[in-house]
């Protein structure tokens, strides 16, 4: 199916429109649109936040407010521009089609079908049935991009994992004792907090609380939210003085449970949660899907070697985030990733391949963003 260039500029700010709800729409998808009538705009709106008004319904709100055309404010007769497929249930709000229907619309443009399976097509369908005509798949890579970890909770029941590592040009991640602040520059930590705001769970383990007793927080990025924190604590060893444990919003995965452990760090305002596997670990695989149960679509991993390497080889990890300091540490200092010895290579062709989706220069630093093969 073509579209015209026209076409591709309305749903191109779409999705700029879909962006501005970044940090806040969690567990809902961004999404945003617009309403154009003899080739102009005439209203836009865009989801901003779970439990508010969807785009569609925004946009359609603030048509009388549109000030950007001398055109009736009326619907009638105009094509919608949306960067995800209209709803056909009723959830907190009342499906999309239907309003789109009522406001006489007679073309619908969605960038990608919606992959929840409530609407998987469903919306589209009840457009069609009452007579709009209904197109699908203009810019769809970048909507799937903006939305890859809703997509990945609705066809995969797990979130998208992103493993973001500060390491040096040698690839160490720390000093031997574990010192670690700061290898990289203010700019990348900077950025870095970009990543956490977009996220709806931060994720570290016991070792790192206990070296560097982060707070798991973002910082100097304006959001409505925290994301969620979760540590991976197989025998519930975090200290009740912990910074991460400071303002709630904590989720800890043990392997046993241990009650009087269990009961003091809950009365500091944890939620514990118990997934055992072998050899006394926590279950990995089995605390994604439990997230995706919960709503989580984006995990940002800030965790240590070990850790690391168990997400990885437990094929938990879909995209890497490296900033690298022009600095050496020495053999001595902390690699970012420890498999274990079981997990040696003996053959290049066995390494895991990844593909580099982007790289920038931040400061003095490298910012390579990477994902699986």
């Amino acid at each position: 199916m073509s579209f015209s260039a026209d076409a591709h500029r309305f749903m191109a700010h779409a999705l700029r429109l879909a962006q501005r709800g970044m940090n806040t729409t969690t567990p809902n998808p961004r999404v945003g649109c617009v309403i154009v009538k003899e080739g102009q705009i005439i209203s836009e709106g865009w989801h901003e936040k779970t439990g508010g008004p969807h785009a569609e319904a925004v946009a359609l709100a603030n048509l009388a407010a549109s000030l950007t055309t001398t055109l009736s404010t009326s619907a009638a007769g105009s094509t919608v521009y949306v960067t995800l497929e209209p709803c056909s249930h009723t959830g907190r709000t009342p499906p999309c089609a239907d309003a789109l229907i009522a406001a006489g619309v007679t073309r619908v443009v969605a960038a990608m079908q919606d992959p929840n399976p409530q609407v998987a097509g469903k919306g589209l369908a009840r457009l069609g049935a009452a007579g709009i005509t209904t197109e699908c798949g203009l810019l769809s890579e970048e909507a799937h991009e903006l939305n890859i970890g809703f997509v990945s909770r609705m066809t995969r029941g797990r979130p998208w994992v992103r493993l973001k590592i500060a390491a040096s040009l040698d690839g160490k991640t720390a000093l031997k004792n574990g010192v670690s602040q700061w290898i990289t520059s203010a700019q990348s930590r900077q950025d870095a907090h970009l990543w956490r705001a977009r996220s709806c769970a931060l994720l570290t383990g016991i070792g790192t609380v206990k070296d560097d007793n982060p707070r798991l927080t973002v910082r100097g990025v304006t959001t409505s939210r925290q994301p969620l924190k979760i540590v991976v604590d197989s025998q519930l060893q975090t200290p009740l003085d912990a910074a991460v444990l400071t303002g709630g919003g904590v989720l800890i995965a043990c392997a046993t449970d241990h009650p009087v452990r269990r009961e003091a760090l809950t009365a500091a305002g944890a939620e514990i949660i118990v997934l055992p596997a072998a050899h006394g670990q926590v279950d990995l695989a089995a605390l994604l899907t439990a997230l995706g149960q919960r709503g989580i679509n984006e995990v940002l991993v800030e965790a240590g070697a070990r850790l690391n390497g168990a997400l990885l080889q437990d094929n938990c990890v879909d995209e890497l985030l490296l900033y690298q300091a022009p600095l050496l540490l020495g053999e001595a200092a902390r690699g970012m990733i420890h498999e274990g010895p079981q997990s040696e290579l003996t053959d290049l062709a066995d390494a895991r391949q990844l593909h580099v989706i982007e790289h920038r220069i931040i400061s003095a630093d490298f910012f390579i963003r990477a994902r699986f093969l």
